[in-house]
């Protein structure tokens, strides 16, 4: 749908915001969806990056109301694994576990088979399933030492679920083995293995303040 000029500025203004602020500040980056919304309700793009905004803040049927019209204007499915998801958010895992076996994941790129197998596996863990969470995770995604835009995410999943079973060696293994595939900070795998080694983190600045180091008196000047 094409929209006139100054209102398409105005839009992709609003847009450009929901990008900028959508990690540091999702409330923020709601608001200008919002307006975006009201704008050009008919338009996918915005139905899309309105759903990720009340995703971001944690307003998850609201989300999927998004998602689901965008998709219908698409077509696509590659929102298939966040719509998934925010049926885990709205404590539904098994309408989750259910997507996750439809005709809709096969169509997806390996990117987006990766991220459905992520919500496939919480949706189990939320079910108490664990063990098959941890068997949902195993893949030759997993096995592969290739490193790709999943493959931190997929490890830490895999050893936080390691983790919770009690099999600590091998989680420990697997937060190593998600550090180093994770370059841009997308985990805190290098938190859980201090945690698992007993590596405590001492905040200097509070320490200085406890011992009242750092608070000797300045002698005037002349």
């Amino acid at each position: 749908m094409s929209l006139p000029k100054t209102l398409a500025e105005d839009v992709a203004r609003n847009l450009v915001m929901v990008a900028k602020l959508i990690d540091e500040d999702p409330e923020k980056a709601y608001a200008y969806s919002r307006i975006a919304l009201r704008l050009a309700s008919r338009v996918a793009a915005v139905r899309e990056a309105a759903g990720f905004a009340a995703y971001a803040t944690q307003k998850y049927a609201e989300a999927l109301a998004e998602f689901r019209a965008a998709r219908r204007m698409t077509g696509s499915v590659e929102l298939w694994p966040v719509m998934a998801d925010c049926e885990r958010g709205m404590g539904r895992p098994e309408r989750a576990m259910a997507m996750a076996g439809e005709p809709e994941v096969q169509k997806l790129d390996k990117a987006g088979q990766v991220e459905m197998r992520l919500v496939a596996a919480g949706a189990r863990r939320d079910m108490g399933q664990l063990d098959a969470a941890i068997v949902t995770l195993q893949s030759p995604e997993l096995a592969s030492n290739s490193v790709q835009p999943w493959t931190a995410r997929l490890r830490y999943a895999y050893a936080d679920a390691l983790l919770e079973a009690g099999r600590e060696a091998e989680a420990r293994e697997w937060f190593a083995k998600a550090l180093e595939a994770d370059k841009d900070g997308s985990t805190d795998a290098s938190d859980r293995l201090a945690e698992l080694d007993g590596v405590e983190f001492v905040d200097a600045a509070v320490e200085e303040s406890e011992t009242g180091e750092g608070d000797a008196d300045v002698e005037p000047r002349d």
